[in-house]
């Protein structure tokens, strides 16, 4: 045994002990292998960063872009409400409709990309019936890593097992060969986990973000200020005489107490055929137009009194405060800061309607609401203030000040409004991209990136900004760090050191044994390295133990890729468990507690399937 391949498994089990103690964050054990690997001279540079410019890699950050897009346009909340009324008030059988449906769509894609696109659905489901994602997500995960036993295409691993075959003169697996092995694996998983949710699975508390962005959300807020019955719609005709002049001009809050909020205008008829809706943030220096939709907030007996002298008109319909949120306003709470310039004095004396282009709405008192002529009233500590205005001033306070607090992610709500009404257009961008992989149009991680950029250019998401927030580095850099652990391995000749000890420890057991060695060791080292990896890595000892041993190919193949798969038991063995963990709130010891008996139950399981399909 050389020095490095000790070294490499010294490395490899100090990487583990860390995974498991849980005290330095995965990611950063990752790196910490990488250098370990490159200092002690197993690994060059080059070797060493080559997974971060890896396709899975960067497939992985375009699929968090599509899950983005698919909870802003409100597809994922759809999606959610058909599975909760599929399912009636039956958690069970919410629990297995939700991975009989991860399995049908990982039939006909990625496992990374089922997970992508599912994550934001089973968290959207779980907050509906106050759960906590965390009994969901690790079941995600796996049951997407058996569908990809159920099909030739649901894997890398499958299609790598296939080339070997043909490679060594034999007949190229077919469409759904192995989809009768995958059925039982798919029944298996489901079944264990159904039976070890309430018991293994963490039960954490309610996804304490999202219940809090819940709780500080536009249409909140407006129920707490009570500003339903205080705003009203009132219509310009072409004649009145508010028409042309600028809101200074009119002075409404002296003359009639009342505040216009927000304007909404369409665009010129005529040659346009589909005339534009526009919402303004009423301003100062607003210009009232003909036809014109005002919303006015204040009492009824003061709207009344200004719409008589200004020759204006009710609107039939009722307005609800909600609309005061569109794609491009919104409202938001702020909070005033201990040393504020804004206390004791009055919004209108610092003109933070001129300063900030935004309107104070109302503010909250140690629980009162005061609603009358806010401008006006004397700030003070303590006192948190409900604002209306552009999504951009409002993003704009939140970081350009130190007299107030922005309380919440303006940012989400702002994105959510953008993309409200598009989960159409999301849902054929999900369309689309699974027929360029069913039909491997282009290569997976291209099929991935159209969707993406397709996802920003059609509004799904706000901005390359708020794509590029949606990226969980903690999962891009754990994933990139630990593929060249394979190289390593490789390199050091670890893998077949172990490999020709089990055809010489178990070659008396008969052909039955030493598929079982292969298929323990591809699946201990694919709780380590990426599912390609191990299957590029023991596809070919595996042929080269069944011809030795004059065994059944097409058994061991298929072997190595149903081990292949089964990476159950830490979070770098596959990309959905680095997906789901933070998603999750899991630790490594989860994935532990919950894939290794998975791993044993499958490992009978499949000892006695596949040879029963691909006889010995």
């Amino acid at each position: 045994m050389t020095l490095d391949l000790i070294l490499t498994f010294i490395i490899l089990a100090v990487t583990i002990i860390l995974f498991m103690s849980n005290k330095i964050r995965a990611d950063l054990v990752a790196v910490m292998a990488l250098l370990a690997f490159v200092l002690t001279g197993i690994l060059s540079p080059n070797e060493a960063l080559v997974g971060f410019s890896n396709s899975v890699v960067i497939m992985v950050a375009g699929l968090f872009i599509i899950g983005a897009g698919i909870l802003r346009t409100g597809l994922a909340q759809m999606a959610s409400n058909f599975v909760l009324r599929s399912a009636g008030d039956s958690e069970k059988r919410l629990f297995v409709i939700l991975l009989v449906i991860v399995a049908f769509i990982g039939t006909f894609m990625s496992n990374t990309g089922t997970v992508a696109i599912m994550l934001p659905i089973v968290v959207s489901i779980a907050i509906s019936i106050n759960s906590s994602p965390s009994k969901f997500l690790i079941p995600l995960s796996y049951v997407a890593s058996f569908s990809g036993l159920l099909t030739l295409i649901a894997s890398p691993a499958n299609l790598i097992a296939s080339q070997t075959l043909v490679e060594n003169g034999y007949e190229k697996l077919s469409f759904f060969a192995i989809t009768p092995v995958g059925l039982v694996g798919v029944v298996t998983g489901i079944i264990y986990l159904y039976f070890v949710r309430n018991k293994l699975l963490p039960k954490g508390k309610n996804r304490g973000n999202a219940e809090d962005e819940h709780q500080l959300s536009p249409e909140k807020l407006v129920a707490d200020y009570q500003l339903g019955g205080r705003l009203f719609l009132v219509r310009v005709p072409e004649e009145s005489e508010m028409v042309g002049q600028r809101l200074t001009e009119l002075k409404t809050p002296e003359a009639y107490q009342l505040y216009i909020l927000k304007i909404v205008r369409k665009s010129a008829e005529g040659l346009n055929l589909l005339p534009m809706t526009y919402h303004e943030m009423a301003g100062p220096k607003s210009v009232i137009q003909p036809k014109d939709i005002l919303y006015v907030q204040g009492t009824l007996k003061n709207v009344e009194r200004m719409v008589a002298d200004f020759g204006l008109m009710f609107e039939e319909e009722e307005s609800e405060a909600d609309e005061l949120v569109s794609k491009q306003l919104g409202i938001a709470e702020v909070l005033l800061t201990p040393h504020s310039k804004l206390i004791n004095q009055t919004a209108k004396s610092i003109g933070f309607r001129e300063k900030y282009n935004l309107n104070i709405l109302g503010i909250n008192r140690q629980g009162q609401y005061v609603l009358k002529e806010p401008a006006k009233q004397r700030l003070r500590f303590g006192d948190a203030l409900l604002v209306q205005g552009s999504w951009a001033s409002i993003e704009l306070l939140a970081r350009e000040t130190n007299d107030v607090v922005v309380v919440g992610q303006p940012q989400e709500h702002a994105s959510a409004a953008s993309a409200s009404g598009k989960a159409p257009i999301a849902a054929a961008i999900i369309l689309m991209m699974v027929i360029l992989m069913v039909f491997e149009i282009f290569p997976t991680v291209i099929s991935v990136l159209i969707g993406a950029v397709l996802m920003i250019l059609t509004g799904c998401l706000r901005n390359m900004d708020d794509a590029y927030g949606q990226v969980n580095f903690e999962t891009i850099v754990l994933v990139a760090a630990m593929l060249p652990i394979a190289t390593a391995l490789e390199k050091t000749g670890g893998i077949m050191l172990l490999s020709e000890g089990i055809i010489k420890t178990l070659g008396g057991l008969g052909s039955l044994g030493v598929f079982a060695g292969i298929y323990l060791l591809a699946m201990t080292f694919g709780q380590f390295i990426s599912n390609t990896a191990t299957a590029v890595l023991f596809a070919p000892i595996a042929m080269n133990a069944a011809l030795t041993i004059d065994a059944n190919p097409y058994t061991f193949l298929i072997g190595v890729a149903v081990a292949s798969n089964m990476a159950f038991a830490t979070p770098v063995a596959s990309p959905t468990n680095a997906m789901v963990m933070t998603a999750g709130g899991y630790k490594v010891s989860d994935f532990v507690k919950i894939g290794l008996p998975l791993m044993a139950v499958v490992f009978v399981v499949m000892l006695f399937t596949i040879p029963f399909f691909f006889p010995l």
